[in-house]
């Protein structure tokens, strides 16, 4: 039977969208569902700020009547200036292991590509760097993070019979917490703090964090802008993260660091409880239940953290700003019980983040991959 490919164009269809996921990963025990209201809301040009500057449009594939695919085309239009480049990017992609419905996907996104003047598309990618990047190519055996995307081994086999080539690779590392913090970082904290004039700001409540909210996105801007693809934050996208992150954080795993003179955000550790398994108990529904699990881990104890953001502005990197954040965060890894620490995707050319692992015992367990194809 032929493939139907739809085009979402209404609300009704954009939740059709967003469940897919849900549903075909249903039971696979390495699959962490997202919120479905928040991939709404980022999938929404009325919600999501970086429309002021990205356009997109959503595919459905149908056979035989059910939804058994889709995909998402996104042109950024700032990362596009940012890194000279006219490429589309895809994203949001899920497709049962039928060539016919994979194949059927791709013409379509790549054909809206070719209208909109594009010479290429790469992917997965999202509409900024705090959506969910790459594919998973590497440690399918391994239960995925809130900030990642599962995919069955099928999906790097179709994209590349589809002509789509490795542009980029993410590397993932699992990172076991000592007991005690390394004397090196101990050394290394002290003499920072002295020479450059440096403090760990540390928080009891969360209107504590509110003055310096906006500064920790300012510096991912600034720490991860050379950074492959990435897509400066706008004022707006940093209000609209600052509301939607703040508040959920556990004020204990952060290590803000500032410097005394100003009180200006140099670096930033921001830790939470892995919300992994509560994830899939919740199976993308706050209500009526999912809520309570998750409040239950983010304030409870547990054996794995996420390391969701460890960022130094350029001026300060390579000068043992790092040393400075784990000196003060193991100490509360190790009181509230954690063993493993889950670093998240990393460039595998980004050699600066990767080397300060070097102090711990870690395993590399999961790599995640960019894709691109150029048009002829």
């Amino acid at each position: 039977m032929a493939i139907k490919i739809v085009e979402v164009t209404d609300k009704s269809s954009l939740k059709k969208f967003v469940a897919f996921n849900i549903k075909l990963y249903a039971n696979n025990p390495y699959h962490v569902p997202g919120l479905v209201e928040d991939e709404l809301m980022t999938l929404r040009k009325d919600k999501n700020p970086a429309f002021d500057f990205c356009e997109s449009i959503y595919f459905l594939a149908y056979k035989e009547n059910k939804i058994a695919g889709r995909i998402a085309g996104i042109i950024n239009h700032k990362a596009n200036a940012t890194w000279n480049q006219q490429y589309a990017r895809f994203g949001f992609l899920d497709f049962i292991d039928d060539e016919e419905v994979s194949s059927a996907l791709f013409e379509a996104v790549e054909k809206w590509a070719v209208q909109k003047g594009m010479n290429g598309i790469q992917g997965p990618l999202g509409f900024t760097d705090l959506d969910h990047e790459g594919l998973l190519v590497w440690g399918f055996d391994q239960v995925g993070t809130m900030a990642t995307a599962y995919s069955f081994p099928y999906y790097k086999d179709h994209l590349e019979k589809l002509g789509y080539e490795k542009e980029q690779d993410w590397n993932e590392y699992q990172i076991r917490i000592p007991t005690e913090v390394p004397e090196k970082h101990i050394r290394i904290a002290e003499i920072v703090k002295k020479k450059y004039g440096l403090q760990v700001k540390k928080f009891k409540k969360t209107k504590e964090i509110w003055p310096y909210a906006k500064q920790i996105f300012e510096l991912f801007n600034e720490a991860y802008k050379p950074l492959f693809g990435y897509s400066e934050l706008s004022e707006k996208q940093i209000d609209y993260y600052v509301k939607m992150y703040i508040p959920m954080l556990r004020l204990e795993m952060i290590a803000v660091i500032v410097r005394e003179s100003d009180n200006k955000v140099v670096g930033i550790g921001l830790t939470l409880p892995s919300l992994s398994k509560a994830l899939q108990k919740a199976k993308g529904h706050l209500l009526p239940v999912g809520w309570f699990h998750l409040l239950k881990t983010l304030y409870g104890k547990g054996e794995v953290l996420d390391l969701y953001m460890i960022g130094i502005l350029p001026e300060y990197q390579n000068k043992g700003v790092n040393a400075l954040i784990f000196a003060d965060l193991i100490p509360v890894f190790n009181r509230i019980g954690f063993k493993y620490a889950e670093s998240n995707p990393e460039l595998e050319t980004n050699q600066k983040v990767q080397s300060q692992w070097d102090y711990f015992e870690y395993k590399h367990h999961k790599t995640r991959r960019a894709f691109i194809k150029h048009f002829k």
